[in-house]
């Protein structure tokens, strides 16, 4: 698709006019975007950000699909068969699709996010039951994030050539995956976003850098936005359903006491049900949070007879419409029903 910007003080002239401006160069023109797949709904909407006005990436996965474990149909298949360019978080959360990009999208540049320059990767937590120290002292107010990791990929920038994602499995095995949960790591998510587009489609680099800018610059005002809603939660205990949110929770300064399952698909033992309880009535949690992708009867076993209410948390914006403001919208809807639930 050829995207042309007409600007509205064109004079009445009809579509003559217009297309005699078109063709004399006085409406600046784009030239077509490669096809590009992102796998779920924030990349997607960050990506939608980069390309605004060039092109449309097309979403892999919609509605409450879990991206920890799904099959890929037809359709998805075709999707990434078609691809230029494949955006994904990686293996350590999309096991489904690191086959699929390698076999179906070859030949696509493959951008594997959670190895992009600029993303703090934090390992997983081990076990459900967590202390309240566990919230590394927060980084509201400091910009280190954005320096990354080298080890875990600082010089990728979706070329073919480099590391793609397929084989690293082993060496991101302990690494929590959600790390868009972190608008710091979002800004870095957008950058790398921006670079691989720009290589892959070099005509229209300058227009996918200008686009980034302006959404880094969105993200910050969401980063100050999110940090003052949740400010009056801090320190205020919870469990969440699966362990989703620690980049979410430590880049505000939040106090999780534990998840109800370790892994989503698997309902938690009894002895898991027992110590959850436990930790409601000794820890003084105040709200037990369930996630649109999964509709666990455990919660209310959880909650009853104990003063926790129960809320809603989702990570990848189940019910959201899919586009550009899906990303800040996720993290809005976060921080509202996290405050709404601990603080009555």
């Amino acid at each position: 698709m050829i995207g042309l910007r007409i600007r509205n003080a064109l004079p009445a002239a009809g579509p003559a006019f217009a297309a005699l401006a078109v063709a004399a160069g006085a409406v600046p023109a784009h030239a077509e975007a490669p096809r590009v797949v992102a796998t779920i709904k924030p990349v997607h909407a960050l990506t939608a950000s980069v390309m605004a006005g060039i092109g449309e990436p097309a979403l892999l996965t919609r509605g409450a699909t879990s991206p920890h474990g799904f099959s890929l149909k037809p359709s998805q298949a075709r999707m990434l068969e078609r691809a230029g360019v494949v955006i994904w978080i990686g293996p350590t959360l999309e096991t489904a699709v690191v086959k699929a990009v390698k076999n179906l999208a070859g030949k696509a540049v493959s951008l594997p996010l959670q190895g992009a320059k600029g993303v703090r990767l934090l390992k997983l937590r081990e076990g459900g039951l967590w202390e309240g120290h566990d919230h590394d002292h927060g980084h509201e107010d400091h910009g280190h994030m954005e320096h990354g990791h080298k080890e875990h990929g600082e010089e990728k920038h979706g070329h073919k050539d480099q590391n793609d994602g397929h084989g690293d499995d082993a060496d991101h095995a302990d690494i929590d995956a959600h790390i868009w949960l972190d608008p710091h790591n979002a800004i870095a998510m957008t950058r790398a976003i921006a670079e691989a587009l720009a290589r892959a489609d070099a005509a229209n680099a300058d227009a996918y850098r200008a686009n980034a800018a302006a959404t880094v610059a969105r993200l910050k005002a969401l980063d100050a936005e999110i940090a003052k809603t949740l400010r009056p939660v801090r320190g205020k205990r919870y469990i969440v359903f699966h362990d989703a949110y620690q980049y979410f929770e430590k880049r505000y300064r939040l106090t999780p006491a534990g998840s109800v399952t370790v892994d989503p698909h698997r309902a938690p033992s009894p002895r898991r049900v027992y110590e959850i309880r436990t930790r409601i009535l000794e820890r003084g949690a105040a709200c037990v949070f369930r996630e649109p992708q999964f509709t666990p009867k455990i919660i209310n076993v959880l909650v009853r007879g104990t003063p926790a209410k129960v809320g809603t948390l989702d990570p990848v914006g189940a019910n959201l419409p899919a586009g550009t403001d899906a990303y800040a919208t996720l993290l809005r809807r976060l921080a509202a029903n996290l405050r709404a639930c601990l603080t009555g």
